[in-house]
């Protein structure tokens, strides 16, 4: 499997794709706001799309999810405790943003759900706290670990945010990414990648 990693939106948020280089079907990660300039990517590397899967449903990672599933013909994945969050404007955010967006999904997987997508394995992590219905995506085969605005380089998602609580943030990324193995790869939702064994030591929030 390859990852890409693309900075979109105006608070650099990191979508990711996840290929699968034999067949080309590939996952997209958080698209942000920038459907088209994903379209490009996708188009040029021959690609073909099998789902959106989206960490939360805050703007700046949810805001191109329908307009490129539409282009592809293919479904958006969340969390089910998400649902009101994407289709809040004052819970996704995007009215802070001058907007008051209402988003979509059209599968709402549980924790501990094992979804089989574009040849892959994910599991559903459930990790509220940054907001209620907040997931990481787990590759257990591969060692990689999708965590959206939950677990960053030596530090974690905001929790000032309408559904937030640090409580519930550190005890999900205890209980759920913690008892993860040392070598899995974390692609958080913003800032550059890092380890579970660099988080273990190092997070000052842990």
């Amino acid at each position: 499997m390859k990852i890409e990693q693309y900075c979109v939106g105006e608070v650099a948020t990191n979508c990711y794709f996840a290929i699968q280089e034999e067949t080309k079907e590939m996952l997209v990660i958080d698209p942000g706001d920038s459907a088209k300039m994903l379209e490009g990517h996708i188009r040029r590397e021959g690609l073909k799309p099998q789902a959106v899967l989206l960490t939360h449903g805050h703007f700046d990672h949810a805001m191109a999810a329908e307009e490129l599933a539409g282009i592809f013909g293919i479904k958006i994945y969340a969390h089910e405790a998400e649902k009101d969050t994407l289709e809040d404007p004052g819970k996704n955010v995007s009215i802070m943003a001058g907007g008051r967006d209402i988003y979509h999904a059209d599968v709402f997987v549980k924790d501990g759900e094992v979804l089989h997508l574009a040849g892959m394995e994910l599991k559903v992590l459930h990790t509220p706290g940054h907001t209620e219905g907040g997931c990481c995506y787990y590759l257990e085969k591969e060692k990689v670990l999708f965590s959206g605005d939950t677990l960053f380089c030596q530090s974690v998602g905001r929790t000032d945010f309408p559904g937030g609580s640090m409580s519930a943030l550190v005890r999900g990324i205890k209980e759920k990414l913690m008892v993860l193995p040392d070598d899995v790869e974390v692609y958080p939702g913003h800032m550059g990648m890092t380890t579970i064994g660099s988080e273990r030591t190092r997070n000052p929030f842990l």
